[in-house]
């Protein structure tokens, strides 16, 4: 079960989303909710995996919120301004919805809620001490795929997906890159660009502002440069200092 708040000042539409809500098993709604402040005290209350949050609203809009809140739940936008897409996105939400919402459009959200919040749950269950697999699986499509850890390459993030590239080939999957990059040993796996995150094993050569990889090049940004030559480089460089 999926427990979700609605954040609307408008009563109309908090009512008609509570209704789509209460036609889908698999949500729960805990409250509603007026503007963004009031949710603070209900995260200290209750266990919130979902939000439906409006943008334009008194005290604080849903942007402004979502800027910030450190580790927000899931969200799902709901709005009537179409001009604030890219930005929450960017921002790490889960779907884009534009008044008047339809059931249908509401429900392929829904969907994708639950979808998601089953991947980072088993991502979570795998992540714990009594936990020592060697693999995960990812929703592409209809299908669950296996992975192993050790045949990533590497793994692009794109807005709300995730490209995952191996020796077999690529999967995407509804996932954030960076909850994935949460729940990989950070002894295997670095960070080189906003979009970007690599095996450490896989790297033959770093080269400028790119690590190569069998048949690959990734961007290396300038933020994570320094870490990716300190943590990959450094330990293991050979050079004539070393045996002076």
């Amino acid at each position: 079960m999926i427990n979700c708040v609605i954040i609307d000042d408008e009563p109309l539409a908090r009512e008609g989303m509570a209704s789509y809500v209460r036609e889908v098993e698999f949500l729960n709604l805990v409250e509603t909710c007026v503007n963004p402040v009031e949710l603070i005290r209900l995260l200290d209350e209750h266990r919130v995996d979902l939000i439906f949050l409006d943008i334009q609203m008194p005290k604080m809009n849903g942007i402004e919120f979502l800027k910030i809140m450190p580790k927000p739940p899931m969200v799902v936008i709901t709005t009537a301004f179409p001009s604030y897409a890219l930005e929450s996105f960017q921002l790490n939400v889960l779907d884009y919805l534009l008044k008047p919402i339809t059931f249908d459009r509401f429900f392929k959200a829904a969907n994708k809620a639950k979808d998601y919040h089953q991947l980072i749950t088993k991502a979570a269950d795998q992540n714990t001490p009594d936990a020592v697999a060697d693999y995960f699986f990812i929703k592409c499509g209809n299908k669950f795929e296996k992975i192993y850890f050790n045949d990533i390459l590497y793994i692009q993030g794109m807005q709300n997906y995730v490209t995952i590239y191996t020796h077999k080939g690529k999967y995407m999957t509804l996932l954030y890159l960076k909850n994935l990059e949460e729940n990989l040993d950070s002894r295997q796996f670095i960070r080189v660009h906003k979009s970007f995150i690599v095996s450490i094993n896989k790297i033959e050569t770093i080269e400028g502002n790119e690590v190569i990889i069998p048949s690959h090049r990734i961007p290396v940004s300038r933020n994570y440069r320094d870490q990716l030559i300190q943590q990959v480089v450094a330990s293991k460089l050979w050079d004539k200092m070393k045996f002076s």
